[in-house]
């Protein structure tokens, strides 16, 4: 328990995570190609959010290399740093970049990644993507090295299908350990993993859900369906994506409805219903890493833990959002 938050463990590991942690791509500070998408926080706002994060219970923030190209690592523990005492059982993951590398570059980088990170350990480093020069299971053995060597804790992939999640895990066996975690796109409006064995694999070897984009970029807010024109005001590519044209937003409508009844019950937003959706509709096997880009938003995320669906709940909207979901 941590200010009032249950804790669960992660996966095959010894972590003992809140059930949503702070993903940390918006601190790239509009470094990089990656790190454009969101606008440049300055460094007060980024302490602030870090610090909201943790008084509210939250013990876990996610970053990665390509974020900025350490850009969002140096940030991340710049707040973690100044938040003193309130910092002191946090837990930092990181990812490396695979792609036009292979599977030594693991160790290659690492040292660069410690150096970002300026003395947090890392408890879980995951391969960022499935796409390199190697296989998969050359890269959990250079993993393992790390993990021998006490670089770093634990091992997760992220974007993993069911079958390179399998070949990860039965090499990590090889050397005495598993896979801990499976980090993929994963909300009420993008189910594709409970169709295409990823959940259904999870399930089966222990391995955790770290679901991103579990607002889908701030859709299931609902704030863009009661007010269209904010669409306008958004920058980077959100604008043009599809699913905030107007003819999306009309037909999405009937799961935002549902969002806001239930929400109205728990004295809560759409937003922290569609979270809390996420975090129980599997028992413990899924965790989640909204974004902040205000405090105000990591406040947000925060009391999405703090309050639980029940079944029946969980099960309708699972059925509605089944009709818009890909």
């Amino acid at each position: 328990m941590k200010n009032g938050i249950q804790l669960r463990r992660l996966g095959n590991s010894d972590l003992q995570l809140s059930p949503l942690g702070l993903g940390c791509w918006q601190f790239s500070k509009g470094s990089g190609i990656v790190g454009k998408f969101w606008p440049v926080l300055g460094d007060d706002a980024i302490q602030d959010i870090v610090r909201t994060s943790l008084a509210g219970g939250i013990n876990w923030f996610d970053t990665a290399e390509i974020y900025g190209g350490g850009q969002s690592e140096r940030m991340l523990a710049d707040a973690l740093n100044a938040a003193g005492e309130l910092a002191k059982s946090a837990h930092v993951a990181t990812k490396w970049w695979p792609i036009m590398r292979s599977a030594p570059s693991i160790s290659g980088t690492i040292e660069d990644r410690l150096r970002c990170l300026k003395g947090w350990p890392i408890d879980l480093h995951q391969v960022h993507q499935p796409y390199s020069f190697s296989t998969a299971a050359s890269e959990m053995r250079e993993m393992a090295k790390l993990v021998k060597a006490g670089k770093i804790k634990h091992v997760g992939v992220s974007n993993f299908s069911a079958a390179k999640m399998r070949e990860a895990d039965r090499t990590l066996r090889e050397f005495g350990l598993r896979l801990t975690s499976n980090q993929v796109k994963y909300s009420l409006l993008d189910r594709r993993i409970e169709r295409n064995g990823v959940m259904e694999t999870a399930k089966e070897l222990g391995v955790a859900i770290i679901a991103y984009s579990p607002l889908e970029q701030g859709l299931l807010t609902g704030k863009f369906h009661g007010n269209p024109e904010l669409v306008k005001q958004l920058s980077g590519p959100r604008k043009w994506a599809a699913a905030f044209k107007p003819e999306r937003l009309k037909r999405t409508q009937p799961l935002i409805d549902l969002l806001h009844q239930l929400a109205a019950k728990y004295d809560a937003s759409p937003g922290q219903v569609a979270l809390n959706w996420l975090i129980n509709a599997h028992g413990e096997t899924v965790f989640a890493i909204p974004g902040a880009s205000k405090p105000h938003q990591a406040l947000e995320n925060v009391k999405a833990m703090r309050f639980a669906l029940d079944a029946d709940e969980i099960a309708k909207l699972s059925s509605i959002s089944s009709l818009y979901a890909r």
